[in-house]
This record gives structure tokens, sequence and C-alpha cells, in this order.
């Protein structure tokens, strides 16, 4: 049995995770924690009134007390941090979805995960779908190297461009490397309305109520052009890929980032 915590509990991602460990097979739910909410059983808010796990608002004591095997993380930039530290000073594999970390932080705890040999994740998305799109992009794009990415959110999130934008643009640069794109003497008219430049490529982020989660890599050569576009249309859908990385974590000595680096392993 993996015993598994939550942090960030409350948050719409937080309560999906806990009802997805409490009925997924093998998983158990020990710990919920949350800057609000605390001292409520977390069972009733996720329809399981069996699940008796109170809703704590320390972290660390949360992890000494219950020994969790797995941290699910989805709490918010600025607090992860401390999060995944504390994960793996007590040597609890973090699983983590909370984005808006620099390339130096995920580094950081890459080197800590090696130096301790515990098995983590940060993913930008856990949608398998997303993971797809990603891959089929980074595939396209050896043909059609003109590329601008457009993804949306609801209009909560708090950093911009989404991980899984940066993420599919870091694939596409692997396959076709820095390449300016367009007419060299193109000027805005509106400051930022061209999006912003990763490598060349334009990403554009788009913020309404009513949106979850939506991406399109939009690829153009002469002639034609090719979209493709995934579209989380509730958290539902992150919640397999994150029950398969709490699971994969427990077997690995080393932290990855991407869960595609789990899903298409050989």
């Amino acid at each position: 049995m993996i015993k598994v915590v939550v942090s960030g509990a409350l948050g719409k991602m937080g309560l999906e995770s806990c009802k997805a460990v409490a009925n997924a097979d093998g998983l158990l739910l020990v710990g919920a924690v949350d800057h609000q909410g605390i001292g409520d059983c977390i069972g009733p808010l996720i329809g399981r009134p069996d699940v008796d796990v109170t809703l704590s608002g320390n972290l660390e004591e949360v992890l000494l007390y219950q020994k969790p095997d797995v941290l699910i993380d989805f709490t918010r930039p600025g607090a992860v941090q401390g999060n995944i530290e504390l994960a793996l000073k007590h040597g609890v594999r973090p699983v983590v979805g909370t984005t808006g970390m620099s390339t130096q932080e995920i580094e950081h705890f890459t080197a800590l995960a090696q130096s301790k040999k515990i098995g983590g994740l940060i993913a930008p998305n856990f949608a398998i779908g997303a993971l797809l799109m990603m891959k089929f992009a980074a595939e396209a794009a050896k043909y059609f190297p003109n590329v601008e990415i457009i993804e949306l959110h609801h209009d909560q999130k708090v950093d911009a461009p989404s991980g899984t934008a940066l993420k599919t643009a870091e694939i596409i640069t692997s396959v076709r490397g820095n390449r300016p794109q367009g007419m060299p003497s193109e000027f805005e008219k509106i400051q930022g309305v061209r999006g912003g430049n990763y490598e060349g490529m334009r990403i554009h982020s788009v913020r309404l109520p009513g949106l979850v989660a939506h991406q399109e890599v939009i690829l153009g050569d002469i002639g034609q052009t090719l979209t493709i576009r995934h579209d989380s249309i509730s958290r539902e859908s992150f919640m397999p890929g994150l029950i398969m990385a709490v699971r994969k974590v427990v077997n690995l000595e080393h932290l990855v980032y991407g869960l595609e680096n789990l899903l298409f392993q050989n």
C-alpha cells in the first residue's frame, strides 16, 4: 500500500487528487494539508465519508507523523519550493503539479533528490492527451519548423505562459533549434500583442473564466498549416496520469521533470 499526503488539498486540483487517491487501488490517503479548513475532515468533501483524514496546516508535522511514501503538491509558486524541500528532507517522494518554478530551482531539486537517491516527479501537465500533443508537435516540427503556441487557462492561474506551453516549446526547440520567424521588420502597435518570444517561436496566453486547460500548437509551411490541440474539459482528466506517477515514483531513485519521461519510457 502506497501512503500519500496531498498538499493544497482544498484547491480544485487538490480535492480531485484526494478523491483520486482515495478511490485508487493500492493507494491510501493518510494526510491532507491546506492553510484553510484546518481540523475539518476531508472525506465528506470528496464524497468519501469513510475517509477519516483531518486537514492540517502543518506539512512537516504530517510528514513526521504519517510517514507517507509520496507527497502530491498542487499549491502555488512560492510555497511549492519549501514543500519539496521538506518532502526530500524526510525521505518522501514528491509528485508536483504546481508550475511557476525556475529552471534553476528544478535543477536544484533534481540534484538534491539524486544525492538522497529519492524518486520524484515535477510535471507541468498530468493529462496524457496533453503529453501526446507535445510528442506529436515535436514530430511535426521536424517538417514544419515555423510554430506558434496558444495556451488557454482559467482566470485564476497566476503564471504565464503555462508550464505545459514552456515544456512544449522546449521539446520543439530540441528538434528545430533557435529559428527566427516572421518579418524581421515587424513591429507591435500594442506592446506584447505578438506574445512571448521563445527561441524564435511565439507563445500566447489566454486567461478567461470558463476555461480549464487548453493548448494549440499551430505549425505553418507554404500553402498549408497544421494545428494540434488538446483540451482538458475537467480536472478529472489529470487524475489517471497523476495516479500513474504516484505508482511509478516509488521505484525511482531520481527526480524526473515531465510525465512524458515516465509515460514514454522503454
